[in-house]
């Protein structure tokens, strides 16, 4: 039996917006110390999730998704058959890996990996890996075999 979920068209978050820091404190240390040891899986399933509420049928509109959000500016780097990388940069994502508070990308993980299935019509998994030095995160999406 499958759930009928209400559905979003990415543009309808011009209407959300709260300057401040209220986002990152949910989201870097309220959610981890609520999710505990499970943390990552969670995020990355939450991502899942809420990639599922949105219409996402072009690459753009996970782009414009990213930057409404205020998650970063995301830029497609590298297409393969199998595999898609990205590159997440902002002002804000420099900012939270300078900080001393632990900052994960599993949610944004998590998001991409569904939007990309939704995309292509295949099953994804996403890693992110994060370059403290440079200040930069990247994701793999991996498509698997049909």
């Amino acid at each position: 039996m499958s759930k009928k979920y209400q559905t979003f068209d990415v543009p309808q978050l011009d209407n959300l917006h709260t300057p401040g820091a209220g986002y990152d404190i949910l989201r870097y240390i309220g959610l981890p110390e609520l999710f505990g040891e499970e943390k990552d899986i969670l995020l990355y399933f939450l991502g899942k999730n809420i990639a599922r509420k949105f219409n996402i049928n072009t690459l753009e509109d996970i782009i414009l998704f990213f930057e409404k959000s205020g998650w970063g500016t995301l830029e497609l780097i590298k297409s393969k058959r199998k595999e898609r990388v990205f590159q997440l940069l902002s002002d804000s994502i420099v900012l939270r890996l300078s900080s001393e508070i632990d900052t994960e990308f599993r949610l944004e993980a998590g998001f991409l990996a569904e939007a990309i299935q939704q995309i292509e019509g295949t099953e994804c998994e996403c890693v992110e890996s994060i370059n403290k030095r440079i200040k930069q995160v990247e994701f793999a999406v991996h498509l698997t075999e049909e």
